[in-house]
Parts: C-alpha cells; structure tokens; sequence
C-alpha cells in the first residue's frame, strides 16, 4: 500500500512536469526589420515630443515677455503717480505761500500804523498829564482810567 502510494506519487510528479514545461511561452523570432521599423517609429515620436516641448517653451517664454512687459508698464504708473503726487503737494505748497504774502503785508502795514499810532498816542498822554498838573477834572479822568 504504501508502495503503492509512492508509485502514485511518483505518476503524478512525472506528469505534472511537463506541464510546467508547456506553461513558459516561447516570444517569436523578431526581425531586423521589425526593430528598425520599431526604432524610426520611435524616432518620430521623440521627434514630435521634441517639437511639442518647444512649442511648451516658446509659450513660457512669450508668459514671461508678458510679465515683463506688466512689471515695467507698473513701474511706469506708479513713476506717474508718485510724480502727480509730489506736484499736487508742492501746487498746494506754492498756493499756500501765495495766498498767504498779501496777508503778510497787511499785518506789516498795520503793524507799522499801530507802530506810528503808539507813538502819537504817548504824545497824547504826555500832553494830557502835563494839562492835568493845572486842571482837576482832567486829573480825576485820568486817575479813574490809570494813566497818570
């Protein structure tokens, strides 16, 4: 019995190997024919692969053109603007000054009459102090206001 099974076993194994023999496939003879069409065909590809990226460069390249040409164009409207803004703020600077001259001269000329006034007026009151040493009622009026 056990022979037996041995026997068996060993039918099976025999029989079973060539199965695994029969399992690998065997790949076809390829020709030099076959590969150098394969090879040009290959080439074309790369080729057009090739065209494609530069074509993908050239893209980048104009993207990059254009965002040149946006920075300088930018750089140009704030030159401007910083340029209207200094102009508004020295046109405010000058009209200041202009709006403020006849002012100036208004107060100089009034300061120089109240500078002539002054003087008058201490006349006035030295005249009036010397009137007061001889008339009472002049005296009272200027003890009432200070003056003498």
């Amino acid at each position: 019995m056990k022979r037996a099974i041995i026997i068996i076993g060993i039918i099976t194994a025999l029989l079973s190997i060539p199965s695994f023999v029969f399992s690998i496939e065997i790949a076809p003879r390829v020709s030099d024919r076959e590969i150098v069409e394969r090879l040009t065909r290959l080439e074309t590809k790369i080729d057009a692969m090739d065209k494609r990226f530069e074509d993908i460069n050239n893209r980048f390249e104009d993207i990059n053109k254009r965002f040149e040409d946006i920075n300088s164009q930018l750089n140009r409207i704030s030159a401007i603007f910083t340029a209207l803004v200094i102009a508004v703020f020295g046109f405010a600077i000058w009209d200041r000054r202009t709006m403020i001259r006849p002012f100036e001269t208004k107060i100089k000329k009034i300061e120089d009459d109240i500078a002539d006034n002054r003087s008058k007026l201490n006349t006035l009151l030295d005249s009036l102090r010397s009137l007061s040493k001889t008339d009472e009622k002049v005296a009272d009026i200027l003890k009432k206001f200070n003056l003498l």
